[in-house]
């Protein structure tokens, strides 16, 4: 500060000094009328008194340059210090944009290293003194915006912990890979197992229902065909006493109808209910022939109703039945009144079984069973069989076994007995089967899925030596 006044103080004096000396120079000179350079007096005076006002200019310069080395370099090297500084600027920007691109890289290895501290607790140790040295970096970090000298140390410092916590994360992430690896195997195998023993039990399951639902049908059968039986007893009983002409549910009339164009369907009906109406008078008036008078009874809602469902073309297999019994003579039908109540049935006569269909299966074993339970098992399959295919939807009531040859079923007899071994009896639908039926089979003795005798001549079969047919056994 003090050499600072002392210096303008200086230049003051100086300035005041050279002008005055100027000024009497140049009043001398224009005294004196001198004329330097060819010039006239007064332009040499003012001349001279330019000159002095350099002279005062350079010393004055001199002296500042001379004593103060910061205006000389203010001067001198202005632009170079400003090239510095905006250099040097240029310097901190890119430091604090690696600054703060170290500072979300540290962000990011945080995230990585929390996430692995979670599900790695072993490394937990580790973890935390990376991040205490994190943090550490954070601080050094925020002091280097005053330290501009200090930057590149502290990021190379930076760059070299966060390449160790990535080396790190990296080997957390494959550490945490092949525990997953190892978990995903462990999970399969342990799903294979669990599969297996769920295909185990829903394979026992399924043998447990099937043998179920194969009691069921069984009992089904048996119930069945002790309600059949005991119908057939009472209808013999009433047959026996001459008494019963209709049977409940009895087939009066019954036919395949195809209607081709919508306007054919009442006469079809009308034909069947017209046959199922002789057929009815027939059986309550024995020896009638001609028949001039209703007897049966249906809802004209009944008729519509039957009209309306075959009229599509397709094949229908309609049934007039009886819906009670009625004995001969039946009391109103002498009174001329028609009151046999009757009902229909119309079912698409579509396939049932078609040919070789396994219908029903029952077991023989000769080696244990006469003649007489022999030929008993095999009525009770031909019963099974005819309750099957009703079951099934076969409305017809024959059904044919070999085409009716009873020696071919004698035979299959024989050959059974002959065999000397337990075997499977088989009914098989010779040909399709039809809602319509006639329902016709073939018998099959087969032994572990083989057949070794039919009643088909088609079935190639070889048969063992034969004893003698139906011998008596011991």
């Amino acid at each position: 500060m003090t050499t600072g006044l002392v210096l303008i103080a200086a230049i003051l004096v100086l300035g005041a000094v050279v002008a005055t000396v100027g000024d009497r120079l140049g009043m001398k000179v224009g005294k004196a009328r001198l004329s330097l350079f060819g010039l006239r007096p007064r332009q040499t005076a003012t001349l001279i008194t330019v000159m002095t006002g350099i002279l005062i200019s350079a010393m004055t310069f001199g002296i500042l340059f001379a004593v103060d080395d910061q205006l000389r370099t203010g001067v001198f090297e202005l632009e170079d210090v400003q090239q510095e500084r905006d250099a040097a600027l240029a310097e901190l920007n890119q430091a604090q944009q690696q600054t703060a691109e170290v500072q979300r890289q540290r962000d990011r290895a945080e995230r990585e290293q929390q996430a692995a501290q979670r599900r790695l607790r072993r490394t937990n140790e580790s973890l935390q003194a990376a991040i205490a040295q994190e943090t550490r970096t954070r601080e050094e970090l925020q002091s280097t915006q005053s330290q501009l000298s200090s930057v590149a140390a502290n990021y190379q410092q930076a760059q070299t912990l966060l390449t160790d916590v990535s080396q790190q994360a990296t080997q957390l992430r494959a550490e945490i890979q092949q525990l997953q690896a190892d978990r995903q195997r462990q999970l399969a195998q342990r799903d294979r197992d669990v599969a297996e023993r769920d295909r185990q039990i829903a394979e026992r399951t399924a043998q447990i229902r099937e043998k179920e639902l194969q009691l069921d049908d069984l009992e089904a059968q048996r119930s069945a065909l002790l309600a059949e039986v005991q119908t057939l007893e009472r209808e013999f009983q009433g047959l026996r006493q001459g008494s019963v002409a209709v049977l409940r549910n009895q087939p009066m009339a019954s036919g395949v109808v195809r209607v081709i164009t919508p306007e054919a369907a009442p006469s079809a009906v009308n034909r069947l209910l017209l046959e199922a109406n002789r057929f009815a008078s027939q059986r309550i008036q024995p020896g009638t022939v001609n028949v001039d008078k209703q007897v049966i009874q249906i809802t004209n809602a009944q008729v519509e109703q039957l009209i309306n469902q075959i009229q599509d073309g397709k094949d229908y297999v309609v049934r007039i039945l009886s819906a009670g019994n009625y004995i001969i003579g039946e009391p109103c039908v002498l009174a001329g009144e028609a009151c046999i109540q009757v009902y229909v049935n119309a079912a698409p006569n579509q396939v049932v079984f078609r040919e070789g269909d396994l219908i029903v299966t029952i077991a023989l074993d000769p080696t244990r069973m006469r003649d007489e339970e022999l030929v008993q098992r095999v009525n009770l399959l031909i019963a099974n069989a005819q309750f099957r295919s009703r079951q099934a939807g076969v409305l017809g009531d024959v059904l044919q076994i070999a085409d009716g040859q009873t020696e071919a079923v004698v035979r299959l007899l024989q050959d059974i007995r002959a065999y000397g071994r337990p075997v499977e009896l088989h009914a098989i639908a010779s040909e399709t089967i039809f809602t319509a039926g006639p329902v016709r089979l073939d018998l099959a003795a087969v032994q572990n899925g083989r057949v070794l005798f039919s009643t088909d001549s088609r079935v190639n079969t070889t048969p063992p030596p034969q004893r003698s047919p139906f011998a008596p056994t011991n």
